[in-house]
């Protein structure tokens, strides 16, 4: 008899559901993408209901819901940091106890009031935070054994764990508890940086090729102490997230030379050198720590977790040190991929299913495209109703013909076909595109279409079978978390007369054949796109391809700063007419921008976005 369990995760950010069939995953999806506020941290009511449709189930059909962390254990983290920190801690234990235990208590009530009286049937459970990194990292892998690495900021106690999953079973070999943890370190010099905790750890890693590690020294010797092994040590000297509501301290910001940079100010060299040495020590120290996870287990696999596992840069370094023959990383990897593992977990320890040993493509996360999708009828309803006009081609190969003709000539696509990913990357089902080729094509979509940093690179999307002829890289990247260099005879080597100390002009310089996905130290973060898993996606470059030679696109997430990605085609029509963007696809249907009617009673919605 099937087996239907939903894995929660909530009351932190980036609250998520997901539905697992037996040991199938079913659906996954962030609240955000439906209530459209950006890492939503509320109950994810829509993103459950969203679940058991995808499944075609009841409520009380549900056999098990599993919570991604074990709120007694995140209490007893609470008021052991309050004992420590003393009289000066009662503030942040306040806003704790309001904000994140006074919900998490009532976990129950709230799976009651969404899925009717399921708990009065004691089949609501808790799991471990960090188990559920582990399990969603290894389960959905394409291997059947592997070493497990999860690394965050925190969960209950935990923000390190080293472990070994073989079959069904998966062991905890080491961890590295609170207040010691990686995650929150990064998070740190995020806000001296001037950018937002939880949002802007991407920015960080960003800027950081513009810069030289030359603070690294005074990182790990004032604020890390690192071992061989891996593991280390804060020095909580400089930290204020014990007893106050800052995560630094006055002692931080003078051991850097005054305040953290404002938000939305001028972005300074000192930011760019400051954000490229606690790179360099995050590196360091996922480095170690594969390698002893490498001793423990002897495995030549390795599955990544945790919010830091999103460091695409440090995913690259890691598989250029060939510590193993294998890397896969949780394409959610932060709290939000926290469901999916909790889902499985009671799926293969709880019910007893056995890992599939014959996998079909590159794992079991079906490209993780897991989230909604809409009909064609639903999408002509939808233009119909608000008369918007629009071009129908009867077949995707038509359409691919058409769009790679726009892309050739410099147009900007919205792109919305199939179910939407589930994690933080888009992966070309909401997904905006453009030539990888055009050199003014990374400052048009960061100003006038992402509203963002003009300094934040781009991705590109290959095909995979090409993927060797643009970038170092002979492995499968399909989620977008590794960063590998573009091959030397591609790249353009820039006159010591170019040089400048000028970040808009830095940004503009042209440094390969495929200069709008060339950061400036000339790396990428690539997406190896695979026919098997996103067939129209696929075939759209490889129409591109025959058009003009180039099996590279850029692909970026289908959103403004500020915004979640877009979920529904009213998200998508929205976005599209309040930017830039040239051409809007919905499935089989095409919108140009100069044949739409004007955007009516929109507001003033740049206020809501621009200060994210």
């Amino acid at each position: 008899m099937d087996k239907y369990i939903l894995g929660i995760s909530a009351f932190y950010h980036d609250s998520a559901a997901a539905l697992v069939k037996n040991n199938e995953i079913i659906a996954a999806a962030q609240e955000e993408r439906f209530s459209r506020k950006k890492h939503d941290p509320r109950f994810p009511f829509n993103a459950i209901n969203y679940c058991l449709s995808e499944a075609f189930i009841e409520s009380d059909e549900i056999d098990m819901v599993v919570f991604y962390d074990h709120p007694l254990l995140t209490f007893d983290r609470l008021i052991k940091n309050f004992i420590t920190a003393g009289d000066k801690g009662f503030e942040i234990f306040e806003e704790a106890m309001k904000s994140s235990m006074g919900v998490k208590w009532w976990v129950d009530d709230y799976v009651k009031k969404a899925l009717g009286n399921i708990g009065k049937e004691n089949k609501i459970f808790y799991c471990g935070h960090h188990m559920s990194h582990a399990a969603s990292a290894f389960y959905p892998s394409p291997y059947n054994e592997a070493a497990i690495l999860t690394v965050d900021g925190v969960g209950e106690w935990q923000t390190t764990t080293l472990g070994y999953g073989k079959d069904e079973q998966i062991k905890i070999y080491g961890e590295i508890n609170y207040p010691h943890s990686l995650g929150l370190l990064y998070s740190a010099f995020t806000y001296y940086c001037g950018f937002k905790i939880n949002s802007g750890e991407y920015k960080l890693m960003g800027l950081a090729p513009y810069g030289t590690p030359r603070y690294n020294d005074i990182i790990q010797k004032e604020l890390i102490d690192i071992k061989p092994d891996g593991s280390y040590h804060l020095n909580m000297k400089y930290f204020g997230y014990i007893d106050s509501n800052r995560t630094i301290n006055e002692n931080f910001e003078q051991l850097f030379g005054g305040a953290a940079r404002k938000p939305e100010s001028r972005i300074t060299q000192k930011e760019m050198d400051i954000a490229a040495s606690i790179q360099k020590t995050t590196e360091d120290v996922m480095i170690k720590l594969a390698k002893h996870v490498k001793d423990l287990t002897g495995s030549e696999n390795l599955c990544l977790a945790g919010g830091v596992a999103l460091n695409c840069v440090a995913n690259g370094k890691i598989l250029k040190e060939k510590l193993f023959k294998n890397i896969w990383v949780q394409p959610a990897s932060g709290d939000a991929g926290g469901s999916l593992g909790a889902a499985l977990l009671a799926a293969y320890k709880h019910y007893g299913f056995k890992k599939d040993k014959k996998f079909s493509g590159l794992d079991l996360q079906k490209g993780s495209y897991l989230g909604p999708s809409f009909s064609q009828n639903e999408i002509e309803a939808f233009l119909n109703r608000h008369n918007y006009p629009f071009v129908k081609y009867e077949t995707t190969q038509e359409r691919n013909i058409c769009l790679a003709k726009e892309l050739n000539a410099g147009n900007i696509l919205g792109y919305f076909d199939g179910r939407m990913e589930f994690g933080p990357r888009s992966l070309g089902a909401r997904s905006i595109l453009g030539d990888a080729r055009n050199k003014n094509m990374q400052s048009v979509m960061n100003l006038k279409i992402k509203h963002r940093e003009s300094f934040r690179p781009f991705a590109p999307a290959v095909l995979m079978e090409d993927v060797y002829q643009y970038f170092e890289l002979q492995e499968a990247s399909p989620y977008m978390l590794l960063v590998a260099p573009v091959i030397k005879r591609r790249r353009i080597s820039l006159k010591e007369s170019n040089r400048t100390d000028d970040m808009v002009s830095i940004i503009n310089q042209v440094r390969s054949d495929i200069p709008a996905i060339t950061h400036v130290d000339y790396s990428a973060r690539v997406q190896t796109v695979h026919e098997e898993t996103k067939p129209d996606f696929y075939d759209l470059i490889k129409a591109f391809k025959n058009l003009t030679g180039s099996s590279v696109i850029v692909n970026t997430s289908f959103n403004v700063r500020g915004e979640p990605i877009v979920c529904s085609p009213q998200d998508a029509y929205l976005c599209f007419m309040r930017t830039e963007i040239d051409i809007l696809v919905l499935e089989n249907y095409v919108l140009y921008k100069k044949d739409q009617p004007p955007l009516l009673n929109d507001g003033d919605w740049k206020l809501e976005y621009e200060l994210d």
